[in-house]
C-alpha cells in the first residue's frame, strides 16, 4: 500500500509517499481501506517536534520511518477474530489510537474495534474524517471535563476552528448559552453554528464584556496569557478547560481562589463517544465545515494550511 513517510522531523516537504507493507490486524482489530483523513494542529506539532512526536506516538523518530494521522473514514476491508460490531463492507470513521501511533496517512489502516463508529449514510466520508478528533476533542471538554448543564453560559475560544466548530452546537444542543471568540470575518459563520454571541477577539478584550460564566473552553494556541485572561470571565465555582496551555503553580494558586476547577485535557479514542458524535452528525446537530480538501499527494499544504492558524472548519485529504 502507499503511505505517507516522515523519515526527520521539520518541514512538511520532508513528506514522502512510499510503498509500504499492508497492516495486520489483531483480533480485536478492523482492517480499513481509507477514503479521506483529517489533519489536525496536533499533526503538526508531532511533524515538527520530535519530543512531542514521542510523546504522542510513542515513536523515536530517529529509529522509524513515521506513518502520523489519527483521523480516518473509509470503508471496512477485514475484521479481526474477536470482532463482533463490524463487517467488511462497513463504512466506519473515527480516531485510530490517540494518543499512541496511528498510521493513519496511508491506503489502509488497522484500527481497534473501539476506536471506530459506523458513518451515517448520508455523510460523505470527508465530513466523518472531520468529526473525529476535533468533534471528540469538542465532546470531552464540554461534557467530561466541562460538565456542561442545561441553563448555563459557556465561553468558547476559536469558535471558528476545527474544534470549535463543533462545540458550538454541541453546547447547545445541552441547553446552554454560547458566546464564541473569532475574528470580525468569521462572526456569521460563528452565530450561524448556533452561538448567541460573538466577539472579536482583535478590537474587544473578551475579559471586559464577558463575565459570570459557568465554563470556558480555550482552544487557543498562543500564550499562557489566555487562560489568564479567561479566568477573569468566569463565576466563583466556575470550571476552565485548556486545549493547549499547560497550568503552571503560580496560575493553579489563582483558580484555588477563585474556586475554579480546571482540567488541561487531551482526547482519548473512545467508542460510545464516536458512536455518540455519529448520533449528532445524523441528526445534522453538528456539520463538518470543509475549508479545503486536497489529494493525498498534497498532504504537505494541507499542513501548511493548518499551521496558518486560520483554517475556518477542517482541512480533509482525499485517499
Amino acid at each position: 500500500m502507499k503511505a505517507i513517510v516522515l523519515k526527520k522531523t521539520g518541514s512538511s516537504d520532508n513528506f514522502m509517499i512510499e510503498e509500504v507493507p499492508d497492516p495486520s490486524v489483531k483480533e480485536r482489530e478492523v482492517l480499513v481501506s481509507v477514503k479521506a483523513i483529517s489533519v489536525n494542529p496536533v499533526d503538526a506539532a508531532a511533524r515538527t517536534n520530535p519530543q512531542t512526536l514521542l510523546n504522542i506516538t510513542g515513536v523515536n523518530i530517529d529509529n522509524n520511518h513515521v506513518i502520523l494521522g489519527w483521523d480516518i473514514s473509509g470503508i471496512v476491508k477485514s475484521v479481526g477474530s474477536l470482532v463482533t460490531v463490524f463487517k467488511a463492507g462497513d463504512e466506519v470513521f473515527g480516531m485510530v489510537n490517540f494518543p499512541g501511533y496511528g498510521q493513519a496517512y496511508a491506503e489502509y489502516v488497522a484500527a481497534p474495534e473501539s476506536h471506530l463508529a459506523l458513518k451515517p449514510e448520508k455523510i460523505s466520508h470527508e465530513e466523518a474524517a472531520g468529526a473525529t478528533l476535533a468533534a471528540l476533542t469538542a465532546w470531552q471538554a464540554l461534557v467530561i471535563h466541562g460538565k456542561l448543564r442545561s441553563g448555563e453560559k459557556v465561553l468558547i475560544h476559536a469558535a471558528a476552528g476545527g474544534v470549535g466548530h463543533y462545540a458550538v452546537p454541541i453546547a447547545k444542543s445541552l441547553g446552554a448559552y454560547v458566546v464564541g471568540t473569532s475574528s470580525a470575518k468569521k462572526r456569521d459563520f460563528v452565530l450561524s453554528s448556533g452561538a448567541d454571541e460573538h466577539i472579536d477577539y482583535e478590537s474587544t478584550r473578551f475579559e471586559d464584556v464577558v463575565h459570570d460564566m459557568d465554563l470556558v473552553v480555550d482552544c487557543i494556541n498562543r500564550t499562557h496569557e489566555n487562560i489568564e485572561r479567561s479566568l477573569l470571565t468566569l463565576k466563583q465555582g466556575g470550571r476552565l478547560v485548556s486545549l493547549k496551555s499547560f497550568f503552571d503553580d503560580a496560575f493553579k494558586e489563582k483558580l484555588k481562589k477563585k474556586n475554579v476547577s480546571g482540567h488541561r485535557m487531551m482526547v482519548e479514542s473512545n467508542d460510545q463517544q464516536m458512536n455518540g458524535i455519529a448520533r449528532l452528525l445524523k441528526e445534522g446537530i453538528i456539520k463538518t465545515h470543509i475549508f479545503h480538501t486536497y489529494l493525498f499527494n498534497e498532504m504537505p499544504q494541507a499542513h501548511r494550511q493548518i499551521e496558518t492558524g486560520k483554517t475556518t472548519g477542517k482541512v480533509i485529504v482525499q485517499v
